[in-house]
C-alpha cells in the first residue's frame, strides 16, 4: 500500500477480508487508526475467512473450537484504499490479508493461495496477464421473488429476452454511467458491457492486466460496485449462478495469456493453433478441470448452470472459436494469443478461481500434458470428461484429489471442504415448497 494514503475527508472506514466464499468481512473502525493498521496491522479471527455462507463457523474446523479461534495479524494488501460515496457519506474501506504471527502468510486466506501460485509462475520467469468478463441479473427490489427490472424509460417490467441489444443498453445507460464513474474510481477497468441472453441480464468486461491479484481484485471489487449502484437505482444486481430455471446462468469467464522474461507471449508461436506451451497449459487445464469444480461451482444453486445446451459446459472439452466447449481458443492477432476458461460461475470466489486455473496450467506445462484433439462440433455431443454434474460429487472430487492438493494448500483445501459439507447438510434438511406441492397430498 501506498505510504502516502491518507484518511484525508473519508468520514466511515471499513477494513476487510474476503472468505472462502467471496464474502468481505471485516470491521468498521475510526479513521484516525487508518496509519497504524498500514504501518502494523489489524487483528482478525482466522476463522473470519472460513465461515460458511451464511457467516457460521465450521463446526469441522478445531482452530475454533479447539485452540480458542486464534487471530491473525491482518496486513493491508498492495490494493490500497478504495474510496467510495454511499448515501452521500465519503467512506472508504482497506482490503487486507492475514499472516501468522511469525509473518507468514496465511494458506487458508483465498487471495493467499492466488499468491502461491504466481509465485510459482514468477519462478519460472512467467507473469499471467488476465482478463475476466462477469455477467449478472437486474432486478426489481420492490418484488417479493426475483423479477426482471422495470425499465427506467417505458417504467414497464423487462418481459423478454434481448441478447446484443443497444436499446437495453441505453434503457440502463444512466445505472450502467455510474457503474463506470465508480470503477473508475475504485481502479476497477471496467471496459464493453453488452445486453446479455437472459431477461435484465448484462456482462461487463475487465480489462486484462498483468497482475493476476489485482485481476482478482478487480472481480471482487466489481461484484460490490454493481450491487451498491444498483440498490441507489432502486434495483437488485445478483450474480447468482441461475436465479431464474428458465434462463441463462450467470457465467465467470478468465482469458488469459503468458508472458516470458522478454514480454514475449509465449502462447504465439506465429500460428492459429498456437504454441506447444498452449497445448500443455490446455491440456494441464482439461486434466484438473473435473476435480476443480468445487472451485469453480461453489453452492448447491451453481450446478444448475451446468446444463447441456446453455453455453455453460458439461464436459472438460477445449477448441478454437468454439463457446460451447469449457476452454476456447479466441482467434485474432496471434501475437494476442490466449486462452478463455469458461467453467466458472459469478458466483465462484475470484482469488480461488484464478488460483485453480493457472495452477492447473503451470501444472500441465510443468508435464507437458498433452490434451486430446479440440472438438470441432458441439461439445455437448463430443467426446470428453463429464463434469460433476451436483454439489456432492463436486465435493467428492476436490477432496480426494492429489492434484487439488498441489494447487492449494492443505489447509485451505481442509476448510473449503468443510465448508462445503456444512452447507451442503443444510440444505439437506430444507424441504422446498416445489417438493410439498408436488407430493405433500399425493402419494
Amino acid at each position: 500500500m501506498n505510504s502516502n494514503t491518507t484518511a484525508g475527508d473519508i468520514e466511515t472506514l471499513y477494513v476487510c477480508v474476503c472468505d472462502l466464499n467471496g464474502t468481505l468481512r471485516g470491521k468498521r473502525i475510526p479513521t484516525n487508526k487508518l496509519e497504524g493498521i498500514v504501518s502494523g496491522g489489524v487483528r482478525m479471527p482466522l476463522s473470519g475467512v472460513s465461515v460458511d455462507i451464511w457467516g457460521a463457523d465450521l463446526e469441522a474446523d478445531g482452530g475454533v473450537f479447539v485452540t480458542g479461534d486464534l487471530d491473525a495479524t491482518c496486513m493491508p494488501t498492495e490494493r490500497g484504499l478504495l474510496t467510495f460515496d454511499r448515501h452521500g457519506v465519503s467512506s472508504a474501506m482497506l482490503p487486507l490479508w492475514m499472516s501468522k504471527d511469525d509473518g507468514a502468510p496465511y494458506p487458508g486466506d483465498p487471495r493467499h493461495a492466488l499468491a502461491s501460485i504466481v509465485k510459482r509462475l514468477k519462478e519460472k520467469d512467467l507473469t499471467p496477464v488476465v482478463a475476466t468478463e462477469l455477467e449478472f441479473y437486474l432486478m426489481d427490489a420492490n418484488a417479493s421473488a426475483p423479477k426482471p427490472p422495470v425499465s427506467p424509460l417505458t417504467g414497464k417490467h423487462l418481459d423478454s429476452n434481448s441478447v446484443l441489444s443497444v436499446s437495453e443498453l441505453q434503457e440502463f445507460e444512466s445505472f450502467l454511467n455510474d457503474v463506470y464513474a465508480a470503477c473508475k474510481e475504485q481502479n476497477i477497468p471496467a471496459e464493453a458491457a453488452i445486453s446479455e441472453n437472459g431477461c435484465g441480464q448484462f456482462e461487463v468486461n475487465l480489462l486484462h492486466v498483468n497482475d493476476a491479484l489485482k485481476a482478482a481484485d478487480d472481480a471482487l471489487f466489481f461484484k460490490r460496485v454493481v450491487k451498491s449502484v444498483a440498490r441507489q437505482h432502486g434495483m437488485i444486481a445478483s450474480f447468482m449462478a441461475k436465479p431464474y430455471g428458465a434462463e441463462s446462468g450467470n457465467g465467470f469467464h478468465v482469458h488469459f495469456s503468458l508472458l516470458d522474461s522478454a514480454g514475449k507471449n509465449v502462447f504465439d508461436n506465429g500460428s492459429e493453433e498456437g504454441s506447444d506451451i498452449l497445448k500443455y497449459a490446455v491440456g494441464g487445464l482439461l486434466k484438473a478441470m473435473p476435480d476443480s469444480m468445487l472451485i469453480f461451482a461453489p453452492h448447491m444453486n451453481s450446478y444448475r448452470r451446468l446444463l447441456p445446451g446453455t453455453h455453460a459446459p458439461t464436459k472438460a472439452s477445449w477448441g478454437y472459436e468454439n463457446r460451447t466447449a469449457a476452454i476456447r481458443i479466441p482467434g485474432g492477432d496471434n501475437s494476442a494469443r490466449r486462452i478463455e476458461h469458461r467453467v466458472a460461475g459469478a458466483d465462484a470466489n475470484p482469488y480461488l478461481v484464478l488460483a485453480g486455473i493457472l495452477g492447473a496450467a503451470l501444472s500441465g506445462i510443468e508435464q507437458q500434458t498433452q490434451p486430446a484433439g479440440p472438438i470441432e462440433n458441439s461439445a455437448y455431443d463430443s467426446p470428453g470428461v463429464a463434469l460433476p454434474r451436483n454439489w456432492q460429487a463436486a465435493i467428492d472430487g476436490f477432496s480426494n484429489s492429489a492434484q487439488m492438493k498441489k494447487i492449494f494448500d492443505q489447509t485451505l483445501c481442509d476448510l473449503f471442504v468443510s465448508c462445503k459439507k456444512q452447507e451442503l447438510e443444510k440444505f439437506e434438511q430444507e424441504v422446498t415448497p416445489f417438493e410439498l406441492t408436488t407430493y405433500l397430498e399425493i402419494v
